[in-house]
């Protein structure tokens, strides 16, 4: 993948924490090469690494029968990372609101809450089995940056 065109890197990884590295360090690496300044940088690991977590963890529950699929795009005009577990899927509706007075104190729902907040689409989409989550960071473009 280069800083001026479009590129596009996949793999799939073992459902373990190592392969959670991996994927952040993949992510940091393309936000680093689409010229991304370095709190932009950060936003976008961070909702890359609670992506890959929450596939991990919650989707294929470190199954090691089961498959995490990562997917980096640079289409000039955006960063596209795609993570896909195999697990029993995810309805987003039901993750209870981290802000919630009730819910302030729970450990659950605040890796959504991070994802939503630092990129600027977030889609869902269940593949049967397993819960596909599409992260996009909107590039400025050069007259932008200026």
């Amino acid at each position: 993948m280069d800083k001026s065109g479009a590129g596009r890197l996949q793999f799939s990884l073992n459902s373990t924490m190592e392969s959670v590295g991996e994927v952040e360090a993949t992510a940091d690496k393309l936000a680093a090469e689409a010229g991304l300044d370095e709190e932009e940088r950060f936003r976008l690991t961070m909702a890359v690494r609670e992506a890959a977590v929450n596939a991990v963890l919650h989707g294929n529950d470190y199954d090691p029968q089961k498959l995490v699929t990562a997917s980096f795009e640079n289409t000039g005009k955006s960063l596209v990372i795609t993570i896909a577990d195999q697990g029993e899927g995810l309805d987003p509706q039901s993750i209870p609101d981290p802000l919630a007075p009730e819910n302030l104190m729970r450990g659950t729902g605040r890796g959504i809450f991070l994802i939503r907040s630092f990129m600027d689409e977030v889609h869902f989409r269940q593949l049967h089995p397993g819960t596909e989550l599409t992260l996009v960071k909107h590039l400025a473009s050069p007259k932008e940056k200026t």
